[in-house]
């Protein structure tokens, strides 16, 4: 009977995915890190996978003075030197191609739709084209605006031509629905892919398939039987090469619309009427509308910002922010948030979601944790060494992907104590499987044509609308002292206190 299970649980998790169809992913910024630390990787990855098609082609374009032959070993470079032998490496290295260009000049167009044009005869692409803007914001419509000029963004004999677009998508509400117009004038809503990288993990995948597969959870997903929920983004890096950038961005814009908003859209949705990608994300976007705005009341009380001081991060010590190269001496960006949001709905009327990212934290790690509300009746709170504890589901995102569920039992003994149990699942222990850069279903996904894990134009309006008022706040009122937590710490002591104040803590990561 176990040896049955076991070959069941085998059949159960053997990959069923076919290889995407024939195509050709253009890689404008190509001479960047996220080509060769996430997006080559992760391309290599499907390729061992054999998810990419036998019809396929990358091409690289940057101003950077490349031939084929040094791209190929600079975008190579963070691939397992034993991958450089296997069969896998020799089909996926003969594949990349590059061309040297301005993204701003009409020559860079002109000769990259030749070379496309000769890499469909020579590898029977057909015309199908993803473009992946690995680029600064600036370019994002300029780029997009060309490819319709040269007619490489029209779809025609059947050929399909997508775009995704890196984040942040605008740097507020105004500028984001700038973009949109702007891209929309060439492109079609359903040629357009606003990626959102941790929409890659598997973790958060799951949570569709954990609420909505799972009849002992979607009952208690609700205010009736949850108190509050908790979502943690923590990064143990500074700035490092990105100063002059980060100081006129500041972790609110580059983590609050995308990541955190996209976590809260999934954990809070409403079951869609099927899987089908739209009907997921108009749901998505429901909750993004009924988040509740924040008055400028609201922003006093209800959000934090923090920026670090000098600090030991495990055995380095980390100079502060404002010693960073290409940062302000007497700068006001924040590194960390930290906010209290409530969703007007039935669902989740009077539950609120308390947020919190930033840079030099403690630790690397970002999870979902879903607090349960206490039985309404204590009846072994009289029993020796009780203490009062509370059922607690999380959702740990990264570094590893699992799930934790945290409830009481009985200690052994002769006396009834209660307490804390823990029944875990680890994704790469329970799954077998091997570390992700987390592109690889994105990338899949686009190639396919299933936008379902993408952010569509009023999802990102959407989270600008929360956003902006704090922004406006903050802008008008002197943050009182900054550098305000030591980097190393787990941010300023105003979070805590965001969540003392509502007799609530955070959850303690160890």
């Amino acid at each position: 009977m176990a040896t049955a299970a076991i070959a069941n649980l085998e059949d159960e998790f053997t990959p069923t995915d076919k290889p995407a169809g024939p195509c050709v992913m253009v890689v404008f910024g190509a001479a960047g890190d996220l080509t060769k630390r996430k997006l080559v990787p992760a391309l290599f990855n499907l390729a061992k996978d054999k998810l990419l098609p036998a019809n396929f082609a990358v091409v690289g374009v940057s101003v950077d003075d490349l031939g084929p032959d040094a791209f190929r070993e600079h975008v190579t470079q963070f691939l397992d030197k034993e991958d450089h032998t296997s069969e896998a490496w020799s089909w996926f290295n003969e594949r990349l191609y590059y061309e040297r260009g301005d993204f701003a000049n009409d020559d860079t167009y002109l000769c990259l739709a030749r070379q496309l044009g000769e890499i469909d005869a020579r590898c029977g692409t057909q015309g199908n084209y993803l473009f992946y803007l690995a680029t600064a914001p600036k370019f994002f419509a300029e780029i997009v605006q060309r490819l319709g000029r040269h007619n490489l963004a029209q779809e025609e004999n059947g050929s399909w031509r997508r775009v995704i677009i890196e984040k942040p998508f605008g740097h507020d509400l105004e500028s984001a629905k700038t973009l949109n117009a702007q891209i929309q004038s060439v492109l079609a809503e359903d040629q357009i892919y606003r990626i959102d990288h941790y929409l890659g993990k598997e973790t958060v995948q799951n949570l569709l398939v954990f609420r909505f597969s799972n009849s002992i959870f979607e009952p208690l997903w609700n205010g009736h039987y949850i108190d509050h929920v908790q979502i943690t983004n923590a990064e143990t890096v500074g700035v490092e090469r990105r100063g002059g950038y980060f100081d006129n961005v500041g972790t609110m814009r580059d983590m609050v619309p995308n990541h955190i908003m996209q976590l809260i859209s999934l954990t809070a949705m409403e079951p869609p009427a099927s899987f089908k990608p739209e009907a997921v994300r108009d749901e998505q976007a429901k909750v993004l509308h009924a988040m509740k705005a924040f008055q400028p009341d609201d922003v006093i009380h209800d959000t934090v910002r923090g920026q670090y001081g000098e600090g030991r991060v495990g055995e380095l010590i980390a100079p502060a922010y404002r010693n960073e190269p290409g940062v302000s001496p007497e700068s006001r960006t924040e590194t960390f948030v930290a906010m209290k949001l409530a969703i007007d709905n039935w669902r989740w009327a009077g539950i609120p979601f308390y947020v919190r990212t930033g840079k030099r934290l403690a630790a690397r790690h970002t999870e979902i944790t879903i607090q349960f509300k206490k039985t309404p009746l204590q009846i072994f709170q009289d029993t020796a060494g009780h203490k009062l504890r509370t059922n607690q589901l999380v959702i740990e995102i990264q570094p590893e992907e699992g799930m934790m569920l945290t409830f009481g039992a009985k200690i052994p003994g002769s006396t009834v104590r209660v307490g804390s149990v823990n029944m875990s699942c680890e994704y790469a222990k329970y799954f077998k499987t091997e570390p992700k850069t987390g592109y690889e279903v994105l990338l899949y996904d686009c190639m396919i044509g299933d936008p379902t894990l993408f952010q569509r134009a009023d999802m990102v309006e959407a989270g600008w609308s929360v956003v902006d008022p704090v922004l406006d706040v903050w802008r008008a009122v002197s943050p009182r002292k900054f550098p305000n937590y030591a980097a190393g710490s787990w941010g300023p002591k105003e979070s805590d206190d965001l969540l003392e104040r509502d007799g609530r803590k955070w959850r303690k990561i160890s």
